[in-house]
């Protein structure tokens, strides 16, 4: 019996020693991770976090080439280890719905490379130039991380400004030229909407020559120039790459249910988001027979047969709503309400 203790002694130790020889190798192999309970800690890995996720440059322009991201993939690594590391138990509501957010981040960071790849796949991720101010804090859809915000300007540009717009045009030969060597993807409805884009970019440069003072700048026009030579070419090469793009460009239903909950921090899938449009459908259709029942006695909408009358059409639609949500007292309406109508 005593034989049978020391032996089962002794397997126990030899056991807790391969466990703590393989603790050791694992640290020796990779960066310890320490167990943190620190809040912190959490405020100081969010902001390597945001610095990280802002790539490096190549000749200028932010670096999207397959052999960066490689490099980079075990420091994001780290990044989202030391994440997993910190122990939120204890911590307030707030302070943990932090650290959700900075996982969901990660998450999504994670995602775009393993599945969306936007840099391979579309076209329009190249896209510099934008005209107008998103609705939401960012660009809806994925945009790299040196775009021209063209409506943060005024003209005509003070020096500061216009310093500011040229280095921020001077981004986009670099960018175009780099998009042909990462642009390796074939999905074909990606392409050929990004080509619009593309091309769309150019007119929009060339319309920055008829602000107020700028063909006075000769460095600005010479950055604009560049930049509309680059962007043409780049339009070139994705319609003579268009013909043999023919794979699909939507991700998968697992892909997507994957992404809303881990990246949007939805609770649903793909089938329960289908299920709730076809009931916002049957509940617009609802709407719509019912509205058509009370003005059955009423002569039938004409529909427009011109530009022109459509025109008329929209016009008098666009003072309708207005006039209905201001007299109904349905809210408060602001002077930007029928312009951005419009």
């Amino acid at each position: 019996m005593k034989k049978l203790g020391f032996l089962l002694l002794f397997a126990l130790l030899v056991f807790s020693n391969c466990k703590t020889d393989e603790k050791n190798s694992a640290r020796e192999n990779s960066k310890a991770i320490a167990t943190s309970n620190e809040y912190n800690d959490l405020v100081q890995l969010f902001n390597e976090w945001r610095s990280f996720e802002h790539p490096p440059t190549l000749d200028g322009a932010p670096d999207y080439t397959k052999a960066t991201f490689s490099k980079r993939w075990s420091e994001f690594q780290d990044l989202q280890q030391r994440l997993e590391a910190i122990d939120t138990t204890s911590w307030p509501v707030p302070n943990q719905v932090d650290w959700m957010i900075v996982w969901a981040e990660m998450n999504g960071y994670d995602f775009n490379h393993r599945v969306l790849k936007p840099w391979e796949r579309d076209p329009a991720f190249y896209k510099s130039v934008w005209t107008y101010k998103s609705d939401v804090p960012a660009h809806e859809g994925p945009t790299h991380h040196a775009t021209t915000e063209l409506w943060t300007y005024e003209f005509p540009l003070t020096q500061e400004e216009s310093d500011r717009l040229i280095q921020d045009i001077k981004v986009i030969p670099s960018l175009n030229k780099q998009a042909q060597l990462n642009l390796a993807g074939n999905a074909k409805d990606l392409w050929i909407a990004g080509i619009r884009d593309i091309k769309n970019q150019s007119t929009v440069l060339k319309t920055i020559l008829y602000q107020q003072g700028v063909r006075q700048n000769d460095s600005l026009v010479a950055a604009i120039m560049k930049a509309v030579a680059s962007t043409d070419a780049l339009a070139v090469w994705l319609e003579d790459q268009a013909e043999s793009k023919t794979g699909p460009s939507g991700i998968g239903k697992e892909n997507y249910t994957w992404y809303m909950k881990n990246v949007h921090l939805v609770p649903l899938t793909w089938e329960d988001e289908v299920m709730l449009l076809k009931r916002e459908l049957a509940r617009a259709w609802a709407s719509l027979k019912l509205e058509e029942h009370r003005n059955r006695d009423l002569p039938e909408l004409v529909a427009a047969g011109s530009p022109e009358a459509y025109d008329s059409m929209a016009d008098a639609a666009a003072r309708s709503l207005i006039d209905f949500l201001d007299q109904q007292d349905i809210v408060t309406v602001k002077p930007y309400f029928e312009p951005a109508l419009r």
